[in-house]
Parts: structure tokens; sequence; C-alpha cells
């Protein structure tokens, strides 16, 4: 029995236990004497099946969806929740030890080494991630064609430079000074200068992919998106031109301007790469139907992936050439990056999942002081670096104060630039690699949440993305599923009433808290958060109707912050036209919503003033006279 993949379980059975181990043996437990304690009698180990590659992505995927759920409701990016489950599922999973220790506590001694995901179903899905991460770029890409770039990138530079120069002065002189006062760090000059080229990169996946969540634009957002793209093309190149000189001051035989001369073929070469492939893209999605792009794009897609890792040419710079080709050379951009997007959804979880799952927590606390240092001095660097260059009145004072926010993501550049140290240099690579692997950690969990917090403050994202609001609540699905299934079995659920001519009031909702007036914008965005309804009736404090909130008309709205206090329910308020009163029938109420867009009638009494009573929803009014229509219908009688 392989101890690894054995579950302990140690507890005194009874008679009912010793009933349950004949069936429990058919499934893998086995019953063996345990003599470890008199009060002990018998200990039960259950071997856990082989895990099966479709079972670990059908796992990590409910996983992430039911997470996904929770991190809306909490307002938290979806990318920081599906990394969180790729923690809690991965091999490095504290979870294990945190069920053992209140086992434990409870009687029970249970083992439970092995019971994760394997670590070779992560690595089969690896490639599947590399894949998500070429779509996000070159995504990335097609939203800058050359003219936009044009038309931000003489404000654009002055920022990038400035934040990348104050990041990579304080990382390497906070680091020099830390070797110097703390020398048992290690820390030299030759290992401060590495970390600050690579505290200049920004995961691009992360931050692109939260800024997508929250569907936020502006400057803020615009600005972001280009900075992530120099960033990480100024730290590969910085980092490799750094890397020679450090690798020769140790005393290594390297030739310099061959060297050099190799990273410029390399950028060049990754260049062309995607602009031959962006060309490609923009002549076939021009010449086959547009039900054949995500076939032709996967067809190029992939083996430009190989190419690159053949070659080793930063596959960064050729998908973001290529994005930026079909954008500036085809007149389908947007809908062929459209094409990819639940595509690049479905992968991007796939991705997050198992870049969590290779994240170790025990790295973080590993890094120590100079982990800790870093990550001070990175984040300082990235704030003050975007607060000190960017000018108020020409960038804005939301870019001042927010675009250093939306920087700190940080993984898959610093990672591979680190593991090509530890190829050319042991000694000196592992030193980066760990303090990296360590920090992103970090990164990774907390900088997306800056990054929806950064654009939320500066005013760019629209209601929708601010708040978390469905149409119908789990209780509401199960009562529909319900009458769906009384229905195919023939049952009338309003007993023979024909429903056009119930009262509203037989199906009105009483308990539809309606908003007051004076209600501020936050408590109007609650009130619509926790509502499954998209029309919000609005009363003074009399009860009386004074109009309607509509969803749909707000829900594309900036949400800004700083009119939270101004901005109240009435007057956001459309006046009422068409209402019910509780002695109309439901034909009157069907009269009213089917030409309108709402989805709710409002419900008053019927003397005036009219005071709100409740809602009419038109879904159940649709369940209703639907059964009625269908119980009408003839049979159709067989030809003769």
């Amino acid at each position: 029995m392989d101890s690894e993949k054995a579950v302990c379980l140690v507890a005194p059975l009874g008679y009912p236990a010793r009933r349950l181990l004949s069936v429990w043996s058919r499934l893998g437990f086995h019953q063996v004497p345990s003599g470890h304690s008199t009060r002990v009698r018998n200990v039960v180990i259950f071997n856990h099946p082989d895990w099966y590659l479709a079972l670990t992505v059908g796992l990590l995927l409910g996983a992430a969806l039911f997470a996904g759920r929770l991190a809306g409701m909490l307002h938290l990016p979806r990318v920081t929740a599906y990394l969180l489950v790729g923690v809690a599922l991965g091999p490095h999973t504290p979870l294990l030890g945190l069920v053992e220790w209140c086992a434990a506590r409870m009687g029970y001694l249970i083992s439970l080494t092995g019971s994760h995901i394997p670590e070779e179903h992560l690595a089969y899905l690896e490639p599947v991630g590399n894949f998500a991460i070429a779509l996000v770029l070159f995504n990335m890409g097609c939203h800058f064609p050359l003219s936009r770039f044009r038309r931000i990138i003489k404000r654009l530079i002055p920022i990038s430079c400035g934040e990348m120069l104050v990041t990579m002065l304080l990382v390497t002189c906070g680091l020099c000074l830390l070797g110097v006062f703390r020398s048992e760090t290690g820390v030299n000059w030759q290992l401060a200068v590495l970390f600050g080229a690579l505290a200049l990169a920004t995961a691009p996946a992360t931050t692109v992919l939260v800024l997508k969540e929250t569907r936020s634009e502006g400057p803020v957002t615009e600005f972001t998106t280009g900075l992530v793209v120099l960033n990480n093309l100024v730290s590969v190149i910085v980092f490799e031109l750094l890397f020679v000189l450090v690798h020769a001051t140790r005393g290594a035989e390297v030739s310099i301007g061959s060297e050099y001369l190799d990273l410029t073929q390399n950028l060049a070469s990754a260049t062309l790469l995607g602009v031959l492939a962006g060309l490609v893209v923009s002549f076939f999605c021009g010449t086959l139907p547009s039900t054949r792009w995500l076939v032709l794009l996967t067809a190029v897609i992939a083996p430009l992936m190989a190419v690159c890792e053949l070659l080793q040419v930063p596959y960064l710079l050729t998908f973001l050439a290529m994005g930026t080709t079909v954008a500036s050379t085809s007149e389908v951009a947007d809908e062929i990056s459209q094409t990819l997007d639940r595509l690049t959804s479905l992968l991007c979880v796939v991705f997050f999942v198992i870049h969590g799952a290779a994240m170790d927590l025990g790295k973080l606390w590993a890094a120590g002081a100079v982990g800790i240092a870093y990550i001070v001095l990175r984040g300082a660097g990235k704030y003050l670096g975007t607060y000190l260059t960017a000018n108020a009145h020409r960038d804005g004072p939301q870019v001042k104060q927010w675009l250093g926010s939306t920087l700190l993501s940080q993984a898959g550049a610093a990672i591979a630039l680190s593991a090509i140290a530890v190829e050319r240099d042991q000694v000196l690579g592992q030193q980066l690699q760990d303090i990296i692997l360590g920090t992103v950690v970090f990164f990774e969990i907390v900088g997306p949440i800056m990054v929806r917090t950064a654009v939320l403050r500066a005013g760019e994202m629209p209601v929708a993305a601010a708040i978390m609001h469905t149409t119908d609540s789990p209780v509401g699905q199960f009562r529909s599923m319900v009458f769906q299934i009384m229905k195919s079995f023939g049952l009338n659920p309003l007993q023979g009433n024909p429903a056009d001519r119930l009262d509203v009031d037989r199906v009105m909702r009483r308990n539809v808290k309606p908003l007051l007036a004076g209600a501020h914008l936050d408590e109007v965005l609650i009130h619509m958060e926790h509502s499954h309804d998209n029309t919000y009736p609005v009363v003074n404090d009399d009860n009386e109707l004074i109009g309607t909130i509509r969803y749909p008309d707000v829900r594309d709205v900036i949400f800004e912050p700083s009119a939270k206090m101004l901005v109240t329910a009435e007057d956001l308020a459309v006046p009422t036209k068409k209402f019910l009163n509780q002695e109309q029938t439901l034909g009157d109420a069907w009269d009213v919503l089917k030409n309108g867009r709402d989805d709710c009638a409002v419900v008053v009494t019927t003397d005036d003033p009219h005071r709100y009573v409740g809602v009419v929803r038109r879904r159940d009014l649709l369940r209703l006279l639907s059964h009625d229509i269908n119980q009408d219908q003839p049979v159709d009688e067989p030809a003769t």
C-alpha cells in the first residue's frame, strides 16, 4: 500500500461501524489492527483512487466557478479567487495540515498526505495556461493599433520613464543598504541591481483581465495597459543587459558584444514573427466567414508558440506585435477580438488556478527580510514613480493618484527571467529565484485587488461592474423548476382558474422593499445589489409612489465615488406612467408589461394618493399565462 496515497482514520469502531466496514472495503477501505492505544480499537485506511486528469479539470473549474461567485459577492476580482482556489487545492495547500490538526483535536488521527491535485496534472495543464497568456497578449495588442499608440505615446513615455527609474533606484539602493547593514541576508550590489531590473515587470494577464472584468474606461485604464506593455519589454531588455555585466564581474568568460547582438536579434525575430502572423490573420479573416475565425486563430497561435519556444525569443513581444498588426491592418479587429473572448475566459480560469497551485505560501515566509524589503520598495517605487511624473493638469488627478496602484501584480516575466538566471549562474540565479517565487505570492493576491480599487476610485468603472446584480435568486430558480416540472406532468398550480382573470393581489410580491426618495447613491447601489429585479419603486416618507429607477438605465453609468452623497434616489427616479391597483386582473398587468421595458409592474392602492403596495413580476406572469395558454391549446389530430 502506498503510504503517500493513504488516508488513515483512527476511531473506536462499534457495531454500526463494523457493519459499514464490509461496505467500505468494497470502496477501498481496509481494516488493520492498531496496537497504538488501548482506547483506539481499529485503524481504517482508505486508499483514494488515482486522480484522473478529467477529474482534476472538473474539480478545478467547479471550485473556481463557486469562488468567482463568492468573490463577486465580496467585491473582489475573480482573478484573486481563482488564484486562491489553486492555492487551496494545489500541492502546497495549507488546508490539509489544518484538517489534520482539527481532527487531532477531536480525537481522530488523519493522514492526508498526497490528497491534493497531483503535480503531474499541473504540468499537463501548463500548455493550456501558456496558450491562455498568448490569447491575452494578442487581445491586448488588438486594442493598441499604431494610431492609438501614437496618440498616447507622448504622454506615456514620461510617466513610464519616471516610474521605472524610481522603482529601479529604490529597489537597488534599498537592497544594497539592507546588505550593508544586515550582511547575513547575503545581498550584494550584483543581486540588488538584478532585483531592480526584475521589479520593473508587471504581470500582463492578471492586470489586463481585471481591467476587462471591471469594464473600466478612462485615462487610468489606458495608461495602465500601455505601461504594462512597456514595463515588461524594458524589464526583459534591462535584465539581459545588466546580467551580462554582472556575470562578467563574477569572473565568467562572456562576450558582451556577442550577448547584446543576440538580444537584438531575438527582439527583432520576435517582432517579425508577430507582424507576419498578424498579416496572415488579417488577410484570412477578411476572406473566411466569421464562424471559422476561431479555428484560424488557433491554427496560427498554437504553432507560433512552438516557434517562439524553439527559437527562444520573447513570446510577449511576438503576440503583442501580432495583435497590434491585426488592429492596424484589419477592419474587423474588434470582431476578431470578441471571437476569442469566450475561449480566453475559459482558458484563463485554468491558467490562474494552476498558477495559484504552483504558489507556495511557505516561500513568502522563507523570503524573510529581503522579501519584505523587495515588496515594500517595489510598491513604493511604482506609486511614487507615477505620482511624481504624472501631470495632474495634463493627465488628470485620478492618473496621478491611482495609476501606480494598478502596476503591483508580478508573475510570469519575473519568474521566467529568474529561471534564466539560474541556468546561467546557479548560485546567483537561485538567490534571485527564491525571493521572486516568495514575493510573487503577495503581488499576485494583492495586485488584482489594488487594480480594481484603483479604477473604482478613479471613477472609471460602470455601475454594473461595481456591484453584483442578479435577476433571480436560488429560491426563485427552484420555484421555477418546480413549476416547470408540474407543467410537464399536466398539473395545474392554479387549480383550474383562468390566469388572465386572477386578481393582481393573487401573485403580487408584497415583500419587495421600495427605495426612499432621500436615499443616497450608495444606498441605491446596495439596494440594486441585493434585489433580483431590474425595476425599483421610489416612494416618499408617506409611502406614496413618486417614480421608478430602472437598472438598464444606470448600469452603464460610470460609478463616481464623489457623487455618493450628492445624488439621491429621487434624482434617478423616472415618473411612473403605468401602474396597477389591487383590483385589476393579471390580464391588465400583462397589458402594462408586454410593450414596456420594465420587468415589474408597480401595484398601488386604488384611492388617491396612490400608496405603494407591491410589484407583479413579468416572469411570474409569463409562467402563469403560458400555462393557461398551453391548457387551452387543442391537440393536433393525426391526418387521415
